[in-house]
């Protein structure tokens, strides 16, 4: 006995140890269940700000410097530049504010799409939102070893690349930690970047103010010059050319929209909170550093970005030389901490956009569980092994990444603006604002489709086609695994016209006994009253006969693109979850079983799922749970990756809890022939 007890303690212990040195590496488990876990992984308008609005932010580390450099001698038209950006990033962002208003539960541009545009504009929007966060992180960690090699020695700058590499598996690590304790680590850095360029910008303008009324003067009459010189579509090219290849600043706005299932309740005034933070910040910080360009009159140096110039210049005027040079490093080492901020938007909101399109089967339904890692771990390493991908082809060219990420960006900007346009022209007779919104939201297509035509045009020989071609890729990618799918629904159609039209009838020698809760209980796993389920439960009579005397189904309406999640629409789904479940106690009543069921809305299948067991094996002690799994004819690597990831999941939970499940086989024949013959 006490050697028993010894070995019990060693392995306790050793137990102990293990969760230790876990702890130290990846942080505390989280219990779903645990209620304070929303208020552990949300986020308030201020931390979204941080780890949703700095993808915006940061941007002005290469937004501005490439409009800048593409003016080339016209740099003049800074001027007009700096506050058509500004105009730009408050449009864009309260166009963005109305699409959280209509789209509470987030979703951001692939919802908008599938649900205004149609399913296959929204399989586009969704696939260039994919590819648009692999290049967020890539391009975050790009331009941030550039602001740490700009104060380097010129000797080490060939280990730039090999750096970068490792930052990315670096923030890997950090997200598979958790979103909120990744985003409260760089928060003091966050602050610090504020304060640093909200210094620096202000030292560059305020002594100079007064240049600013000869400035605008100077630049109205060399504007007319050109005009005169070069003619006016030439003079507006320039502009546009410009304004179009910093597009790059106004990347990141869309990530609050996306990301609103990680902001705190109430969303839709959190998100629209968190936008106005961002929007106020980012056009004071792009247009400040496009007007102390002009106004220092700052020119390219090799091996230094444009910020590290004009830094150098602004501080260099007011402080010594070594005290300027700490002012310069870390104002930079801040630019760089909030860039690598903003690849966190990639490693947030990628997997969420994953897990709207798997439950509308575009991608494997897997990615659509969320709670399967509750920081989403599948996710967290696609995105970050496809941004090493796109980090290995570009060599860390930012110039060359600025247009492979724009071109995305833009696209779905412009498909969410036009989905939007659709919606307030077609309600135009129930919305009494909706003139208003129509105008908004139009004015901002006007901005993005603009800069998404130019880019195209002028860069597609330069970049632009990597990101076409990725993201067609994508699509191609999508349409197989959609087909598949549709393939396999079709193949399950004669079981369902086969087994759901079988008729009721009830036993009326015996009728429907009591509730027993310490009777055997069979619990069935169902998502709809189809062929699929009634199968399952005719297996389960004829596997167990005369064995169970209750029966309770369990089901999850899953919110999919495909309804609007409003009030209304979710009214709907739960009468349709109860009409059918409700069929499912009649059918088991016919058999003499007692039955019940349970159900819930829900955005993550698996949590819900789990929770919903848990309960039912509290209320009747002998449960024994059922799901179906597909079986096919011939298993393939495609099989395995699209199908039974769900009751192998959740069967792997719930016998962990010391809780029974059974798999019960479907087979599923893919050949017209053998679905003949069933």
């Amino acid at each position: 006995m006490g050697k028993g007890k010894s070995v019990q303690q060693w392995m306790s212990t050793k137990k102990a140890a293990t969760l230790s040195v876990r702890g130290i590496l990846f942080g505390r488990p989280k219990d779903p269940l645990d209620p304070r876990v929303f208020h552990q992984i949300s986020l308030i308008a201020f931390l979204a700000w941080v780890g949703l609005g700095a993808d915006g932010l940061s941007s002005s580390a290469y937004g501005p410097e490439e409009a800048y450099l593409a003016l080339g001698e016209h740099f003049f038209l800074a001027l007009p530049l700096a506050i058509l950006m500004a105009v730009t990033v408050f449009v864009i962002s309260a166009s963005y504010s109305q699409i959280i208003e209509l789209f509470p539960t987030g979703g951001g541009g692939y919802l908008v799409a599938t649900k205004l545009l149609g399913s296959k504009v929204g399989l586009v929007s969704g696939s260039a939102l994919i590819v648009d966060y692999m290049l967020t992180i890539t391009i975050s960690v790009a331009s941030a070893g550039d602001q740490i090699f700009s104060f380097l020695p010129a000797s080490i700058h060939g280990a730039k690349l090999a750096i970068e590499f490792l930052l990315i598996f670096f923030l890997v690590y950090l997200n598979l930690r958790g979103t909120k304790e990744s985003v409260l680590f760089l928060l003091p850095i966050f602050l610090l970047f504020v304060l640093a360029h909200l210094f620096a910008i202000s030292l560059g303008i305020v002594p100079k103010a007064a240049e600013v009324p000869v400035l605008t003067s100077t630049t109205y009459q060399k504007t007319i010059g050109d005009i005169q010189g070069l003619g006016l579509w030439a003079t507006l090219f320039i502009v546009l050319h410009a304004y179009s290849l910093g597009g790059g600043t106004y990347t990141g706005i869309e990530a609050v929209s996306n990301g609103l299932q990680a902001l705190r309740e109430p969303r839709v005034e959190t998100g629209k909170r968190t936008m106005l933070y961002m929007a106020t910040s980012l056009a004071f910080t792009a247009s400040g550093l496009l007007l102390c360009y002009l106004l220092n009159q700052v020119s390219p140096e090799p091996g230094k970005t444009l910020n590290a110039s004009l830094f150098a210049k602004v501080y260099g005027s007011f402080f010594s030389i070594d005290f300027a040079y700490i002012l310069v490093v870390v104002t930079l080492v801040t630019e760089a901490a909030i860039l690598l901020v903003a690849a966190q938007a990639g490693f947030i909101d990628g997997p969420r956009v994953l897990s709207n399109m798997a439950i509308d089967s575009w991608v494997p339904h897997r990615f659509s569980h969320l709670s399967d890692r509750l920081v989403t771990q599948y996710g967290v390493w696609f995105m970050g092994l496809a941004s090493l991908a796109f980090l290995l082809y570009s060599g860390g060219d930012v110039r060359l990444l600025v247009v492979m990420y724009s071109i995305n960006v833009f696209l779905t900007f412009s498909l969410s603006q036009l989905g939007m346009c659709r919606h307030w022209w077609e309600v135009r007779r129930n919305e009494s604002r909706w003139l208003r919104k129509l105008l908004l939201n139009g004015l901002g297509l006007s901005f993005t489709g603009t800069i998404l035509v130019v880019t195209v045009t002028i860069k597609f020989g330069e970049g632009g086609w990597v990101t076409l071609l990725v993201t067609s890729g994508f699509i191609f990618l999508c349409y197989i695994v959609r087909s598949h799918y549709d393939r396999v629904r079709g193949a399950l159609k004669s079981l369902n016209e086969t087994l759901i039209n079988i008729p009721f009838r009830p036993d009326l020698k015996n009728p429907v006994p009591a509730k027993n809760p310490d009777a055997p209980t069979a619990v069935l796993i169902v998502r709809d009253f189809d062929g699929l389920a009634i199968h399952s439960l005719l297996s389960i009579t004829r596997l167990f006969p005369n064995h169970f005397n209750n029966g309770v189904f369990i089901s999850i309406g899953l919110l999919d693109s495909g309804r609007f999640k409003g009030l209304s629409e979710i009214e709907n789904l739960r009468r349709s979850k109860e009409e059918d479940l409700k069929s499912f106690v009649e059918f088991a009543n016919c058999l003499g079983w007692y039955a019940e069921y349970r159900y819930s809305l829900a955005i993550d299948l698996i949590e819900e799922l789990e929770k919903l067991c848990k309960s039912v094996a509290k209320e009747f002690p002998r449960s024994v749970f059922f799901a179906g799994k597909l079986v096919f004819e011939q298993e393939n690597f495609l099989t395995r990756l699209l199908h039974n990831h769900t009751p192998f999941t959740l069967e792997q939970r719930l016998q962990f809890e010391g809780l029974e499940m059974m798999i019960l086989p479907i087979r599923v024949f893919t050949s017209p022939a053998r679905q003949e013959g069933l």
